[in-house]
């Protein structure tokens, strides 16, 4: 085992490192695939699952991100909701459904609370064509998760996702991230 160290309160341990990469890798690959049921597994029964909302400001005007307003704030039970839908022929906004692919980069880990957890912070590309369409939709940003170990597993006990973007320019946003 890799020693852990500290530097700029990021943890260096590789087989930490790749144990991680490896579960957002997983994450992805559900996503894409549309295994919802299976990527629900990957949630905590306590998880907050959210978007605030961004602004353009100049810089004196301190954070561009609302935390009051967000696209999205869900919890399990209507992450389980969202995710049951999706089997249903009332999830008109996707049928026929849509193509994705997750890219996540430049992992970075941080200790939790406690020995169990971990502060995980990930940059996101999601990429979705739906259709015929010859143009796709694009959302990049930032993830800040926090991991729980359970057993053997992580699970995802919180995520915020920090677009980059002030105007989300999709005509939906049913996809997770």
């Amino acid at each position: 085992m890799v020693k852990i160290q500290e530097q700029d309160q990021y943890i260096i341990d590789l087989e930490l490192q790749n144990e991680i990469s490896l579960f957002y890798y997983r994450e992805a690959e559900l996503l894409d695939t549309r295994d919802y049921q299976s990527w629900f597994q990957l949630l905590s029964e306590d998880i907050i699952y959210r978007m605030p909302a961004r602004v353009t400001r100049d810089s004196s005007s301190g954070s561009d991100i609302i935390d009051e307003m967000s696209y999205f704030e869900d919890d399990y039970t209507t992450m389980k909701t969202r995710v049951d839908r999706l089997y249903t022929k009332s999830a008109w906004s996707n049928d026929p459904p849509s193509r994705t692919r997750h890219f996540i980069s430049h992992v970075r880990i941080k200790k939790g609370r406690n020995e169990n957890e971990l502060e995980v912070n990930s940059y996101f590309q999601f990429v979705r064509n739906r259709g015929n369409q010859t143009i796709n939709d694009q959302l990049t940003g930032e993830r800040v998760d926090i991991l729980q170990r359970d057993g053997h597993d992580w699970r995802i006990a919180k995520r915020t996702i920090y677009p980059d973007h002030a105007v989300i320019g999709t005509q939906n946003l049913h996809n997770f991230f």
